[in-house]
């Protein structure tokens, strides 16, 4: 008979009557920041795993399923891509895909974190490529409200890489009326601002609909996409916001024309996915169309 394998198990809880199970062959590290539980695991499955307050980041196997959906739609509509500024983003692939576009001429990234940026760089080498050293890279370990109250540059896009806005995450005191007015101060015109946007799940979609209701009060275009992430097991979703460009509308060649600028090869996106991306289910649809709970 085949031997069994006894593996040890990370348990991620979705609520407390829905928990996940990934098997990991090896913990690289465990530990506490100033912020938050950090943890960088090895799945059989899904490669290395960061891992932040008991949830998962990113992994090795899908990462550039979320990182191009949350960063080149955006770009690939950006009017002025010179300037961008990524909030979060501790791995630095959101990084990475940014700098991608030869029009970019500064990327800044503004993490308060150090931890997970130098876990990072330590075990995840592949998330940022060589980005943290890229001279058009300006990292910045602190927090980003602060740094956006200090700061009087405009960026052409704006990337919010930050964990979800729970109640005890060191992300929530940035999802508010107050902050949203910040950041589209810092917003140049006809710039995007993007997020992602928790998920978009039948069952658990209510968090991203309270977050896109809210934006409404402060863009003329408020625009859901989603993806699967299997690492995340569920669907994900991000808001797209501009005072200008409506993301769901952008056209195929305009799209193509983008990628055919990135350095190196796509794996997710094109102009096909683009309008996978946006094309909602009718439950979320109605769900974002209906009235409720905002920020």
């Amino acid at each position: 008979m085949p031997k069994t394998q006894h593996w040890q198990w990370y348990v991620e809880e979705f609520a407390p009557t829905e928990q996940h199970h990934h098997a990991i062959d090896e913990q690289l590290f465990a530990g506490r920041s100033e912020f938050q539980q950090v943890a960088v695991v090895r799945s059989p499955v899904f490669g290395k795993m960061l891992v932040l307050d008991g949830d998962t980041q990113s992994s090795q196997a899908d990462e550039k399923i979320y990182h191009e959906a949350l960063v080149h739609p955006a770009l690939a509509a950006a009017q002025d891509r010179r300037e961008v500024l990524i909030l979060g983003g501790g791995e630095g692939a959101t990084l990475r895909e940014t700098l991608r576009c030869p029009e970019v001429v500064r990327a800044t990234m503004v993490d308060i974190d150090a931890l997970v940026i130098d876990l990072s760089k330590k075990y995840l080498g592949e998330w940022s490529a060589g980005a943290f050293d890229d001279l058009r890279a300006r990292v910045i370990v602190g927090d980003a409200l602060a740094f956006m109250r200090s700061d009087a540059d405009r960026y052409g896009t704006i990337v919010s890489d930050l964990t979800e806005p729970l109640a005890d995450s060191p992300s929530h005191p940035l999802f508010n009326d107050e902050v949203f007015k910040l950041i589209k101060s810092r917003l140049a015109d006809g710039g995007v601002y993007v997020l992602q946007a928790s998920t978009a799940a039948v069952h658990n979609a209510a968090l991203h609909c309270m977050m896109a209701r809210t934006l409404r009060r402060h863009y003329a275009h408020v625009v859901s996409f989603s993806t699967h992430v299997p690492a995340f097991d569920t669907e994900w979703a991000f808001l797209a916001c501009s005072d200008r460009i409506d993301l769901a509308r952008l056209d195929a060649e305009v799209i193509d024309a983008y990628c055919a600028r990135l350095t190196g090869e796509n794996f997710f996106y094109d102009s096909v996915t683009h309008r996978r991306l946006f094309s909602l289910p009718l439950y979320l649809r109605r769900m974002l169309a209906a009235g409720g709970d905002t920020f």
